[in-house]
């Protein structure tokens, strides 16, 4: 089956590295988006013609959005056949409001505050988080090796996409899962399991450990996904 990869905030496709061979090993053809997320001037809309691109050569994809993902997905029907979306850990937009707005009156961020506090305001409502704030966000269960070398790929990100009205107009009518992180320090595991009963009509399906799995969990991201898709 034909896969788009969608990172979420301060990453990028390199994200994904380890879990693209899993899923390639088990049948799947795999296209990993970089998004502009640097870019003062973008925001969902750029970051789904982002996809798009990325899926030029597809007929019929599976869309997979990590974290703040989930606010660029699910624009991407309207444009272009989506044979399914699978939200992990992440955001669900609501038309025309804005994810800040949501996050001000839902409790979608994680319940695990980090003790450190690394955030440095590039201008322009650009920021970029410090190795050790996003570890204990991202990567808390990862081995300190990997969490350093994940820490090291990060990149600014624009807030534009989180300060935003969303763009969508309509839920996208294409069938759609929920991937719950059970330890997951950046997003709420229980606002998940809601959000994905409320909202998609669905039952979340759940995972261990923090909310990156593709680099701490890859063969079993890979092997849930692959069930999922079966």
């Amino acid at each position: 089956m034909e896969i788009v990869l969608v990172h979420g905030s301060y990453h990028g496709p390199w994200c994904w590295e380890l879990l693209k061979p899993e899923l390639e090993r088990r049948g799947h053809r795999i296209a990993a988006v970089d998004l502009p997320i640097s870019d003062p001037t973008a925001g969902a809309a750029s970051y789904a013609e982002a996809v798009i691109d990325a899926m030029a050569s597809m007929s019929n994809p599976v869309l997979v959005g990590h974290s703040m993902a989930g606010l660029v997905i699910p624009l991407v029907p309207e444009r272009r056949p989506v044979r399914r979306m699978i939200f992990l850990a992440s955001f669900l937009p609501i038309p025309g409001r804005s994810m800040n707005d949501q996050r001000a009156a839902e409790p979608i961020d994680g319940q695990v505050p980090p003790t450190t506090a690394e955030w440095t305001d590039l201008g322009d409502d650009v920021w970029m988080v410090g190795p050790k704030t996003a570890t204990e966000l991202f990567f808390h269960d990862a081995p300190a090796d990997l969490a350093a070398w994940a820490t090291q790929q990060l990149r600014p990100q624009s807030y534009r996409v989180m300060n935003e009205p969303s763009p969508l107009a309509e839920w996208p009518k294409v069938p759609s899962d929920y991937i719950v992180c059970r330890d997951d320090r950046a997003t709420n595991p229980d606002w998940g399991r809601r959000a994905a009963h409320d909202r998609l009509g669905v039952d979340a399906v759940e995972i261990d450990g923090a909310h990156s799995p593709f680099i701490t969990r890859p063969a079993e991201l890979a092997a849930l996904l692959d069930s999922m898709l079966a």
